[in-house]
């Protein structure tokens, strides 16, 4: 698995781990300029952690649904380009917008990721979108979204299955909402996140 450009294997005291350079956000170990990125509390840190081929290079231009109070969107923007977070909740935004201050590449926005019609006029076309929302209808937020990619671009996104369902078997909710997204992208990889996230899937696609 090739790590992105600006992702490192890092010691941290007695402990290693993946990090990024860049101002602490979560109360994460630091070593100088890097910071550990904690893949218990991030969905792409998990997948990296799990030496999944996530087609990330680095310096990608990105557009992030589902920001929260930066935790994982953060470290993405430290070896990333222009970074676009979208929040929908006012609270973690708030959070989110500290982050910002030693971060110029990152642009928070408080808006709904279920309706990018609302930050059409202000994002870019997009190298990536990297999605982790809890809602219901996690693959028609993708596809929604899709329209910031051309064709060959990459959605990494993690999907809940307590999102959508919490009666159904994770692993059906899970074929699902992969059926669903192929109707616009070609799934590359699937990958559980347990150990480090219950019933959740990490799925990296290109769009058709």
């Amino acid at each position: 698995m090739t790590l992105p450009a600006g992702v490192e294997q890092r010691s941290f005291g007695s402990e290693t781990g993946l990090a990024t350079r860049g101002e602490p956000v979560y109360g994460e170990p630091t070593d100088g300029d890097w910071r550990k990125w904690d893949p218990h509390r991030s969905k792409l840190g998990a997948l990296l952690e799990l030496d999944v081929e996530t087609e990330l290079h680095g310096g990608e231009t990105v557009l992030y649904l589902g920001a929260a109070s930066g935790t994982t969107v953060s470290h993405v923007a430290d070896f990333s380009g222009p970074t676009y977070a979208v929040e929908f909740a006012p609270r973690p935004m708030r959070d989110l917008l500290a982050v910002t201050d030693s971060r110029p590449n990152l642009f928070p926005l408080l808006k709904d990721a279920r309706k990018p019609v609302e930050y059409a006029h202000i994002v870019e076309p997009v190298d990536v979108v990297i999605q982790d929302v809890a809602t219901r209808g996690q693959a028609r937020v993708a596809l929604e979204n899709s329209q910031f990619l051309d064709a060959g671009g990459l959605l990494i996104v993690a999907f809940k299955a307590r999102s959508e369902d919490v009666t159904e078997p994770p692993e059906s909710v899970f074929s699902r909402l992969c059926s669903e997204l192929e109707t616009e992208y070609d799934i590359l990889t699937r990958e559980r996140l347990e150990p480090y996230h219950q019933d959740h899937l990490g799925v990296i696609a290109k769009k058709r």
